[in-house]
């Protein structure tokens, strides 16, 4: 088993890296969260990967953290979900924001994900809930309830998935007694902000 790879970056494209490890190079499929945080061709890069066999196939999955790593190894033990989608949910929202929604059965958050219907979301909350327990949901989680109407509100404005889960993750937390369209309004600001910045 691979469990990590370090190496120079050699190619960089949509969703994958190429890293050369002493002359060979690997090319390791990556969530958006990782890819954003991996430097530019010819930098050193340090990764936690998945080795997924099938009959035909070997296929590398790369990740900047093991928490990443740990989740997404818990994702795709669940009936129906492949490391495609695995991935998809990882580049859509952030860690402590999946768990959340699992862990409180929040429908509507996982359905927001691309190739997440309502049945997966159900079948994802059903397996997952007990092990999503408070080892993974830590004291100062910013996705708080009520803030997957507020990702429905910006996806509906145009945002996608992961543009709104990062401007929601920017709420304070001091927001969640404000209704929601002043949490609407609060993320707005949050975009303007890095247009002008």
């Amino acid at each position: 088993m691979i469990a990590g790879v370090k190496g120079t970056i050699e190619a960089i494209g949509s969703g994958w890296v190429k890293i050369d490890i002493g002359g060979i190079s690997f090319q390791i499929f990556v969530p958006t969260s990782t890819l954003t945080q991996l430097g530019v061709v010819g930098q050193a890069a340090s990764l936690h990967t998945h080795l997924h066999v099938r009959e035909d196939n070997l296929t590398l999955f790369g990740f900047s953290s093991a928490r990443e790593l740990s989740l997404f190894e818990t994702l795709i033990t669940v009936k129906g979900i492949g490391p495609k989608i695995g991935l998809a949910m990882l580049s859509a929202m952030q860690v402590e924001q999946i768990t959340s929604a699992i862990a409180s059965g929040d429908f509507a958050m996982l359905t927001a994900i691309p190739g997440i219907g309502k049945k997966t979301a159900e079948r994802i909350v059903l397996e997952l809930k007990d092990k999503i327990g408070a080892s993974w949901l830590s004291q100062d989680l910013v996705y708080g309830q009520g803030n997957s109407e507020v990702l429905a509100a910006l996806t509906s404005l145009g945002y996608s998935v992961s543009e709104a889960s990062r401007a929601v993750a920017s709420l304070p937390a001091s927001s969640s007694s404000l209704d929601l369209e002043a949490r609407v309004k609060l993320v707005l600001r949050y975009f303007n902000d890095k247009k002008t910045g």
